[in-house]
């Protein structure tokens, strides 16, 4: 039987498509740098590229996507890797709608063991308020931030961010998004404290960076 989630965002979606569809053909896409030129170091951590399959392409859709792993560089203090998925859509139209983590991590084999929101001031004094669960597939724990990057604002709800999509597709013409994904491992010798500070912090350094790759007016 399909849970009372699955039902809201089926209709979200569906209004969604309808709105678009009624509004125009067309959104109003502003320029931005494509993913691929965010620093790939970032303070003490320099990072791996990681290859997105093709099947996995095609579940995303049309839209710029950057998966790396941030590690510590030598020299530097150790502490357990960063994951770092952004996938920004220029446009949300014709049934294209940003794949939910609640969503593919269950896919992939974790489950939710824990969800909650943390906020958090970058350098720049801009607040930010993100998602903040724990997951697991059994034999790890790993802790994930992520939200959704809309003009400007971060958005923490999936419900919130569909709306806003369609709040900002009536008012401005836009739909361009981006989800960004931070995914640190829990080390039982350190706790969940430590990795949600770690991912924080993570998230602290790159959120500046993002106006440039993320349209932010």
């Amino acid at each position: 039987m399909r849970s009372a989630r699955f039902w809201v965002i089926v209709v979200l979606m569906t209004f969604s498509a309808m709105v678009l569809h009624v509004r125009g053909d067309v959104d109003k896409v502003p320029y931005s740098l494509p993913l691929n030129q965010l620093p790939r170091v970032i303070d003490d951590r320099t990072s791996t590229e990681v290859a997105l399959d093709q099947e996995t392409l095609d579940v995303l859709g049309k839209g710029d996507f950057l998966y790396r792993v941030y590690s510590t560089r030598p020299g530097a203090t150790p502490t357990q890797p960063i994951s770092l998925f952004i996938g920004y859509f220029p446009t949300q139209r014709s049934g294209q709608s940003i794949h939910s983590p609640q969503n593919c991590l269950p896919g992939a084999g974790w489950t939710f063991v824990s969800s909650g929101v943390t906020e958090f001031t970058d350098e720049n004094g801009k607040q930010y308020r993100v998602g903040d669960y724990l997951i697991t597939d059994g034999k790890q724990s790993q802790e994930v931030l992520y939200w959704y990057q809309m003009h400007g604002r971060s958005i923490a709800n999936d419900y919130a961010a569909k709306l806003q999509t369609i709040s900002d597709s009536i008012k401005y013409g836009r739909t361009d998004a981006a989800l960004v994904r931070i995914i640190t491992s829990v080390d039982p010798a350190e706790g969940r404290e430590h990795a949600r500070e770690r991912a924080v912090e993570f998230a602290k350094q790159l959120v500046p960076l993002l106006p440039a790759y993320v349209p932010n007016l």
